[in-house]
Formats: structure tokens, sequence, C-alpha cells
């Protein structure tokens, strides 16, 4: 009993150290969603919004990124899950290299709504709420447990002899 309860108190208190990185934890924060500053006028909040990269375009004397939102968690990183509220276009000054900031990548924005920019997804006309950023954070890409030697704490009986399991390294 005392075991389990060093382990949950020692838990409890890493779950209080979590916080977002720094230059991204000035808030106070709006509670727009990329979903209402598509359909509002909602133009000088202040908003800290996630996810994945789409495109990244450098111009004369700023970068943009299109961006699928993203939930964010509680460090502020974009939570790896299908959700999002649609797509939104942050621009912020200064040179930020495409080879870097690729597709795919996720970054956290903090900035001010401006007006919304019409633009295409396709062939379809879109409605991309437009962010002044103040700061752009490029997050660490996200470990990848490989076939054949899963994460061990997700998935503890991995091994071939232990059972008929689909996600086995031989079964394929």
């Amino acid at each position: 009993m005392g075991t389990r309860c060093i382990v949950v108190g020692f838990s409890l208190l890493l779950a209080g150290c979590v916080r977002p990185p720094a230059v991204l934890s000035g808030g106070p924060f709006g509670e727009a969603t990329v979903g209402q500053a598509q359909n509002q006028d909602l133009g000088g909040q202040r908003v800290r919004w996630g996810g994945t990269v789409v495109i990244t375009t450098p111009g004369t004397d700023e970068t943009c990124f299109e961006v699928v939102s993203r939930p964010l968690d509680a460090e502020a990183r974009p939570r790896d899950s299908d959700q999002t509220e649609g797509r939104f276009v942050a621009c912020v000054s200064g040179f930020y290299d495409p080879a870097i900031y690729t597709p795919g990548r996720e970054i956290t924005v903090v900035g001010t709504l401006g007006e919304t920019t019409i633009g295409k997804i396709g062939d379809r006309e879109y409605r991309f709420p437009r962010l002044a950023a103040e700061h752009v954070f490029l997050w660490p890409k996200r470990e990848v447990y490989g076939v054949v030697y899963p994460n061990p704490w997700v998935e503890p009986f991995w091994y071939p002899w232990w059972g008929p399991w689909p996600a086995g390294p031989l079964r394929r």
C-alpha cells in the first residue's frame, strides 16, 4: 500500500510540473476557436492556437504558415488527434525556413487575430482566420516506436510467443 501511495504522489507531482514553454505562456488568451473566427469578426483578440503545418510560405518581410488546427494539451502542444476546427494562417515577421517548418510538423502560435482571408483548399474556396503572430514555437518530432521494438509501457506483451496479438513483430 505504501509503495502505491508513493507512486501516485510522484505522478501527481510530475503532472503539476507540466507547463508550456516560456514563449507560449504569456497569457491571457482569448477563448476564440478557429471555427468561431471563420464566421465572426473577432479581430484584435489575442489567442494561442496550434496544429500541423500544411505549407510554409516565406515572403519579403514575413513568413506565413497554413496550419490545420488541433486542440492543445496542458503544455500547449497540439494533441496527436484527428480532431480539428479547421485551418488558419499565421504570419510572423522574418524568415522561417520551409525546409525546417515542413508539412506535418507541429507548431503552436501566439498572436492577434486579424481579418479572415479567402484562399483555396484544392478547388474549394476557404475562409482562413489570420493571425499576426508574436511567437511561433516548433515542437520536436514525436518519438515513433518501431514495429520491432514497440513501447513496453503501452504494449508489454509484444513478443511473438506471448499470444496471437496482431501487433507482434512477426505478424504482418
